[in-house]
């Protein structure tokens, strides 16, 4: 009977009828997830289509269509519960802190950030739909902003759990206000990477700015601290009134700053190939500044090197990546002119800077600094993925940011830890650490290999991406690319060799062990990896 139904039937029919088999199998059987649901009947709306009775074919596209768009709704329904949620919880977890005791501030405030951290884990499942998952006329989040939204909540704990150590120095007033500082930024940074409007999203992205001036120039350890501040705020107002003129202006033309109808106009096409460049360059100039690329990076290893390590981590995988969300968002208004004459020119500086920044890592000799330096080599080649105007090298360029997010802030997590035990960010002085604390070199060999992108690691697949988008785009910059991998390579073996090579320094003693809060700490930054390994396809949504 099988093989008389496979001869007759036509091959689309049987691969149907196969397809939807094996999904309601792995239904009922296996558990599975909405998204086999959904399959098994795109598999069976096919098989009627194919079928010869129109009418029961019909009827039963009918509901099964009516089963599909009430899911859809359910699922946008779930999504605005969720984002309601994260931004009453962040909203609340500013006041936490002034409202419970000295004692349970801190372990309140970091239960808090977990619970934020549960609810925006649910957000990269509800995918499958719709590009845009509106929250209202002026938010929504897509497969952009959601793995960027996940990750700044998923540090909020980390970075509170780094400081709690460094503020028990301090009076309860100043833990109060350190704690509700990281909320603030964790709120506006929700806005900013929710918002469909661009006023709004200019409001949210600069009011990030205040926040982490305080931490730089309060919770700083050393007097230069205030000088970083000054070289922050400089950099980042310099950048900002460009890109108000340029949304100014697009509201003047298009009576609109909404992104979704800003791109099914065409109005802006009408106007001269200069201006039009000239307005792309005022609207980006803020994102590299934020980013930051080579030529516009002075004030990123002042600014990491003061900072506090809550305020190093926050620097190294939220803030940074504002500039790359705001490139990939707005590479779209201004796509014509962008392809024609300002990507080339843009996509060569950010290769050769990337390589430059790479061989200023080997002759550095303050750790944080070495970092800070290989944070903006990275976020080159996030800003030449981007300018290729590719869909692989855009979605290189996201999964490079999320894996740099978490890997740089551990890397900070790592120097500060020898900074507690030597006092020193010398890389000649912390050495040996090798027979001191075996478990600390793990960490380390962990973090470089993750760092030099060897396989399976998010960094290969980001940088494959990148790297293809770029020699599709023009082959001949095959040979720089190269060259920033190798000197890539170098520093970040250097780093392990100087650190844990050697022997100890015979003028340092009394090491405290490392504790099992720290090996917390360490295991919180590499568990998102993980997942990301088995399953790369989670930050390359479509």
């Amino acid at each position: 009977m099988w093989v008389w139904s496979i001869k007759i039937c036509p091959r689309p029919l049987f691969f149907s009828i196969f397809s939807s088999s094996y999904s309601v199998f792995t239904i009922w059987f296996r558990n599975s997830t909405f998204i086999s649901i959904s399959t098994s009947f795109i598999c069976i709306k096919t098989f009627l289509r194919t079928s010869r009775s129109n009418l029961i074919s019909q009827y039963s596209l009918y509901w099964i269509n009516i089963w599909m768009n009430s899911r859809r709704t359910r699922l946008s329904r779930i999504k605005f519960l969720i984002m309601i949620y994260l931004f009453i919880l962040s909203l609340s977890a500013i006041f936490l802190p002034w409202l419970v005791k000295n004692k349970l501030q801190r372990r309140i405030s970091i239960i808090a950030a977990l619970i934020i951290s549960l609810f925006s884990i649910k957000i990269v499942k509800l995918h499958f739909f719709a590009l845009w998952h509106k929250l209202s006329f002026k938010f929504a989040i897509d497969s952009l902003s959601a793995p960027l939204i996940i990750l700044r909540t998923w540090l909020v704990p980390i970075s509170l759990l780094a400081r709690i150590n460094s503020t028990n120095r301090l009076t309860p007033k100043s833990q109060r206000t350190f704690i509700s500082t990281i909320f603030f930024i964790l709120l506006a940074l929700l806005l900013t990477f929710s918002a469909l409007e661009l006023s709004l999203f200019f409001i949210a992205f600069e009011s990030t700015l205040l926040p982490t001036l305080v931490l730089i120039t309060r919770w700083g350890a050393q007097k230069e601290r205030f000088q970083a501040g000054i070289y922050f705020i400089f950099y980042t107002i310099t950048g900002s009134l460009p890109l108000l003129i340029s949304l100014i202006t697009l509201y003047k033309i298009k009576s609109s700053l909404i992104l979704p109808s800003i791109y099914l106009t065409t109005k802006i096409l009408s106007l001269s190939h200069f201006t039009l460049s000239i307005w792309w360059i005022f609207c980006f100039i803020a994102f590299i500044i934020k980013m930051p690329i080579y030529g516009f990076h002075l004030w990123l290893p002042k600014a990491h090197v003061e900072a506090p390590i809550a305020g190093s981590m926050i620097l190294a995988a939220i803030l940074l990546k504002l500039g790359g969300y705001g490139l990939a968002r707005t590479t779209l208004l201004f796509l014509f002119v962008s392809a024609n004459s300002i990507s080339f020119p843009l996509i060569t500086f950010c290769i050769w800077g990337s390589l430059i920044t790479r061989i200023i890592c080997i002759r550095q000799t303050d750790l944080k600094a070495l970092i800070a330096y290989s944070s903006v080599g990275h976020m080159r080649m996030v800003a030449a993925g981007i300018f290729t105007l590719s869909p692989w090298g855009i979605k290189g360029a996201t999964t490079l940011m999320i894996a740099h997010g978490l890997i740089s802030s551990r890397l900070f997590c790592l120097a500060k830890l020898l900074y507690e035990r030597k006092k020193t960010r010398t890389l000649a002085i912390t050495r040996g650490f090798k027979l001191i604390t075996p478990l600390l070199s793990l960490w380390w060999i962990i973090t470089c290999i993750t760092k030099l992108g060897l396989p399976p690691t998010p960094n290969l697949i980001g940088e494959l991406l990148i790297i293809a988008s770029i020699i599709n785009w023009k082959s001949g910059a095959f040979l720089l690319i190269t060259s920033a991998t190798v000197f890539r390579a170098i520093y970040s073996l250097l780093v392990f060799q100087k650190t844990k090579r050697k022997t100890f320094p015979t003028f340092v003693s009394k090491i405290p062990p490392i504790n099992s809060s720290e090996h917390a700490l360490m295991f919180f930054h590499i568990f998102p990896l993980l997942f990301i390994i088995i399953n790369p396809s989670i930050l390359l949504l479509t």
